[in-house]
């Protein structure tokens, strides 16, 4: 199990993407700490991996944390909750993310602050208060970008520039935590059927039509399911991507090739 005696914090991990690598975690060793700002659901995916899998030391597989990871004081809590129960961190997924479809001149400031705390700020917090720890155990990080950040969307200007800023930091601190043995990657989807991605779709004008133009945009003729990318994030999550790092890897099914 390339993740055995690892501890992994996931935020954003009571749905979506985020659920499929806890689950994958936890099945490939990993102690995991869900950071979520729903509670519940937190608490939901905790209980079944807990059910699935023995512990393999008093603690439990896994632990569920309420973070809204804009909030210092959240972040803070989530790292100290980490180190209480499972005395270390080795993986660092940030993936917590929310959208705002909307044409630029539709947006108010404060739906912008939001978008930008959660999506770009949310990173810096979390990964500010782990690097400490990353850094003891030369562990990873991984964080969710998208393929927007590197190629745009229409109407989604704000969520693709916080994933712009994503794929920035990563190469940063790539160069800055090299020299600690810690390794820093990011993963870019394109369409992935999760419930974020399915609360965009029912926002649209024609949400069938929608559908269909997210399948056609895919070369492979679909959006990805949450648990092939969760496979991506557990190889740059893993000593199996051992000397990679810096790297801003799509996960579009050929969405970004444009022809």
């Amino acid at each position: 199990m390339v993740l055995a005696n690892h501890t992994a914090i996931v935020t954003g991990g009571g749905s979506g993407i985020g659920k499929e690598c806890v689950r994958l975690f936890a099945e490939s060793g990993a102690n995991v700490v869900i950071a979520d700002w729903n509670e519940a659901e937190a608490n939901r995916v905790a209980e079944e991996i807990n059910n699935q899998h023995a512990s393999l030391n008093r603690s439990p597989r896994a632990i569920a944390v309420r973070t809204d990871v804009s909030k210092v004081k959240d972040v803070e809590l989530l790292v100290a909750k980490t180190l209480e129960t499972y005395g270390g961190i080795d993986v660092l997924l940030n993936n917590a993310a929310v959208i705002l479809p909307k044409h630029l001149e539709e947006i108010d400031e404060a739906e912008f602050d939001k978008v930008v705390a959660v999506n770009l700020k949310g990173v810096f917090l979390v990964t500010k208060h782990a690097i400490p720890f990353i850094k003891r155990n030369q562990g990873t990080i991984v964080n969710m970008a998208s393929l927007n950040g590197l190629v745009g969307q229409r109407q989604n200007p704000v969520y693709a520039a916080t994933k712009g800023g994503v794929i920035a930091m990563t190469k940063s601190l790539a160069l800055d935590y090299a020299a600690d043995g810690v390794r820093v990657n990011c993963v870019c989807p394109a369409g992935v059927m999760t419930p974020l991605l399915q609360e965009w779709t029912q926002m649209q004008d024609d949400p069938a039509m929608t559908v269909q133009a997210l399948n056609d945009m895919h070369p492979l003729g679909r959006p990805a399911k949450p648990e092939e990318v969760a496979q991506v994030v557990l190889y740059l999550a893993s000593s199996q991507s051992a000397f990679i790092t810096g790297t801003a890897l799509p996960v579009d099914g050929g969405a970004s090739l444009g022809y």
